[in-house]
């Protein structure tokens, strides 16, 4: 990663103010990596992890005992009373702990600790979501890149084709008209040329949004060459990508986390049936007055308890077999939630399929006419030159030229794209 800093003074009416800016470029990998730090949604996803675990901390807490600390004061007048003020306290330490509740603790503890898992894969599903962007959006900005070059490419022949044919007109040997239509196509090809630049800021501006950049950061990527052996490599079985990709998919892990989660809420449900046990202990004391002093008062009073209770539930206006039905309706939607993924994935991958050797076949058909067109280009030019063709003519042939390139650059990224996102769903990443 190539990183520098660029200190930008200002010197206002009130003091000095400094502006502090960084210029990035980086490779794929780079890029994911700085994601991974400074995405916010990826930060709130870390977050939603704490939080998971804190549930399970509080769930393993439901087998200590609660003790707490009571107490009570009053103050009582009874004006025609025989003791017309009278002042009440009461202090009370209780503790309680529960010996059985059918496996409620136990299921809670299951669940919460699926349940964190479960929010640590919600956190890689979302990263992964996140790294097909910047692999696209890397992408946009190296194709927009090799736009700038066929252009800048496009702006230095007209430009050269234009002071030719400016050369022949005061001559005598061209048309105005005719160096007014090459003089147009070379004025075209400088605003073809800035629309590309802005293109390629756009596509740039795109990365920074998925990166979380500051808007003062300069952001350009290593720029990456791919032969045509690359661009038209064999793809792997489709079958066995689609397996790996089914193996290796966060969101069909956390479906099957989920359908897991389910399953302790049913259990949990059907506990609403079952007895509960509980033991319960206290000691407490407590001081009147008028009567005897404080303390004697507290000696007197104090007092000691132990026991136990049973609680059989009979009738719950059927709250547990309603709870039990709609665990087990959550159970079967989670089920219909994987099949569904695992067939949106398999149209994923064929598509990829689809599109990828869709490319290639263009590649090679564009590769071809590219050689032929600039081969009639580099043709049409010297036959120019002589006065054997028109402006017209000329123009037609730069335009064939321009479009083959233009053919060549899009199937080239359209196949690399493809194989590299067919690669990162069977192996969960990218390498250029």
């Amino acid at each position: 990663m190539k990183l520098t800093f660029l200190i930008l003074s200002l010197l206002p009416i009130g003091g000095i103010s400094t502006v502090l800016a960084s210029d990035y470029t980086f490779n794929y990998t780079e890029c994911v990596d700085y994601a991974r730090e400074n995405n916010i949604m990826l930060k709130k996803s870390r977050l939603s992890e704490q939080s998971a675990e804190l549930n399970l901390d509080e769930a393993r807490g439901q087998w200590q005992p609660t003790l707490d600390f009571s107490t009570k004061h009053s103050y009582i007048n009874a004006p025609w009373g025989a003791n017309k003020n009278v002042y009440n306290s009461n202090y009370g330490l209780n503790a309680g702990w529960t010996v059985w509740n059918g496996g409620v603790r136990e299921n809670t503890i299951n669940k919460n600790k699926i349940q964190a898992e479960r929010s640590k894969i919600a956190t890689g599903e979302l990263f992964r979501s996140l790294e097909t962007d910047i692999l696209q959006a890397y992408f946009n900005i190296l194709y927009a890149f090799e736009s700038i070059e066929i252009s800048k490419s496009a702006v230095e022949l007209s430009k050269a084709t234009e002071e030719r044919a400016y050369q022949l007109m005061t001559a005598g040997k061209m048309s105005r008209v005719d160096y007014a239509q090459l003089k147009a196509r070379y004025e075209q090809d400088l605003y073809n040329l800035t629309n590309a630049e802005g293109i390629y800021n756009t596509r740039c501006m795109d990365l920074k949004k998925l990166l979380q950049m500051n808007i003062e950061d300069k952001l350009s990527v290593v720029k990456v060459e791919f032969t045509p052996g690359q661009v038209l490599a064999a793809l792997p079985p489709i079958e066995e990508s689609y397996k790996l990709a089914c193996q290796t998919d966060e969101a069909i892990k956390g479906l099957e986390l989920e359908k897991d989660i389910s399953e302790y809420d049913i259990k949990i449900a059907k506990m609403g049936h079952a007895p509960n046990i509980s033991l319960n202990a206290g000691i407490g004391t407590g001081y009147n007055a008028p009567g005897v002093s404080f303390g004697e008062s507290l000696k007197q009073t104090l007092n000691e308890q132990i026991g136990v209770s049973l609680s059989i539930p009979i009738f719950d206006n059927k709250k547990t077999q309603t709870a039990t039905a709609k665990a087990r309706l959550s159970q079967q939607e989670a089920q219909l939630n994987i099949d569904d993924r695992m067939t949106e994935l398999s149209q994923i991958v064929e598509n990829w399929y689809v599109d990828t050797t869709s490319a290639q076949s263009q590649y090679l058909a564009a590769d071809s006419q590219l050689k032929s067109a600039k081969i009639s280009d580099d043709l049409a030019i010297e036959r120019f030159k002589l006065g054997y063709i028109n402006a017209l003519e000329l123009l037609t042939a730069h335009s064939t030229l321009i479009e083959a390139q233009y053919s060549v650059l899009q199937s080239k990224y359209m196949a690399m794209l493809g194989q590299k996102m067919i690669e990162f769903y069977r192996t969960s990443q990218v390498n250029f």
